[in-house]
């Protein structure tokens, strides 16, 4: 195995930082750190059918991903997850849903939490914390656990009850929070030193965007190295938007793809929309969103680190930010199971609901590939299951 890994860079200064030291962000200006490959390297010494005939999970692509030494791969086997076309509808013929319920934990949050705990794990980190809004969570401490490290989960009370209940399950040391998300964060900032905790937070260190890259990794060979025009996610953090993103950039600087990029498209709730306000705005970087409330717990951040990150992506993409209710949330949950037999989380729901909404406002065509993403079961959210049920 070989990593082309080779350092890693400041994403507002540029100042670059040893990849073989523990790191976390800027020190400089306390923004998201990027890591960065030898792509002239690559290009000279690989080719893009190396991945074929591969193990069918997001390792497929280790010369891409930043673990130097296998040996430290901690892995359930994630990834690579399918894409199912849905039949056509609202006069569109291509709508493709990335299905990331079928990976190992329930949710795409395996992806980036295996590569954080794995170079973590190679940089010898015995202890991780993590602020999580429920999914992360359950991630964490599954990783965590078969890399031997000791793991601490602060979340919101109000998570769906399976969330707690894995975490715990696994053997991490959960901490219920009379609040939200960021309420979970600011115990972690003022905790990890004291108690020597590695903060593995949304961006706060620079390889759970490396883990969330391979959803680009993987549409771009599943789809034969021919992009979709149009790319819906769901948003909080944002990571996965980053890192499909950042994946594009480095597959077009290699050569292995050609032709326009897809139009990145973020999906928010109504009841906590700070990207989208901000993208509407014409602004570069969100405000913090009060007494932020929706069903989709997975994009209830009213503040996410990397924001300046996701709106550079939607504007480099020619793409929109756009905020749909719960209660059309709600409705699109219903209504994709009862026409294509996908049981899809609250988060996945939303990037159908705004799909509609491109659609009736004319922003998508007849003939656009379009991909959705369900970022996790709906399984794990009896809660919200039983609201459209009942």
């Amino acid at each position: 195995m070989k990593s082309y890994l080779s350092h890693l860079i400041c994403s507002k200064c540029h100042e670059k930082f040893d990849h073989r030291e523990l790191q976390t962000f800027c020190t400089s200006c306390n923004k998201p750190l990027l890591a960065i490959y030898d792509l002239e390297k690559v290009k000279s010494e690989l080719a893009r059918d190396i991945f074929s005939g591969r193990e069918p999970n997001l390792w497929r692509y280790r010369e891409l991903l930043p673990v130097l030494d296998e040996r430290h791969i901690i892995t359930l086997g994630e990834g690579f997850t399918p894409l199912i076309k849905l039949q056509p509808q609202m006069g569109l013929d291509n709508i493709w849903v990335k299905d990331d319920s079928q990976i190992p934990t329930g949710s795409f949050k395996a992806r980036g939490l295996a590569m954080a705990v794995s170079k973590a794990h190679e940089l010898g980190v015995s202890k991780v914390a993590i602020p999580t809004a429920g999914n992360a969570g359950g991630a964490l401490a599954a990783y965590a656990i078969r890399a031997g490290m000791e793991c601490f989960i602060f979340m919101p009370k109000d998570v769906p009850n399976i969330n707690y209940l894995e975490s715990k399950l696994t053997g991490a040391h959960v901490t219920l929070v009379d609040g939200i998300i960021s309420d979970c964060g600011k115990i972690v900032a003022e905790k990890k030193e004291e108690m020597g905790w590695f903060d593995v937070s949304t961006l706060k260190e620079p390889y759970r965007i490396e883990g969330k890259k391979t959803m680009g990794l993987e549409i771009a060979e599943q789809f034969d190295w021919q992009l979709p025009d149009v790319i819906i996610y769901p948003t909080g953090g944002g990571t996965g938007l980053i890192g499909m993103w950042k994946a594009f950039g480095e597959l077009k600087e290699l050569g292995w793809i050609s032709g326009d990029l897809p139009r990145m498209i973020s999906v928010q709730s109504t009841g906590c929309d700070p990207i989208t306000q901000a993208f509407e705005g014409g602004k570069m970087e969100s405000e913090f969103f009060e007494n932020a409330e929706t069903v989709a717990a997975g994009i209830r951040v009213p503040k996410a680190f990397g924001d300046a990150l996701i709106l550079q992506a939607l504007k480099e993409s020619c793409g929109l930010a756009v905020s749909v209710s719960d209660e059309e949330i709600l409705a699109s949950l219903s209504e994709l199971a009862q026409k294509e037999g996908m049981v899809v989380c609250p988060e996945g729901a939303a990037t159908y609901s705004a799909l509609k909404l491109l659609k009736e406002k004319g922003d998508v065509n007849r003939s656009d590939k379009i991909v959705l993403f369900n970022t996790g079961s709906g399984l794990k959210y009896p809660e919200v299951l039983s609201q459209i049920i009942n």
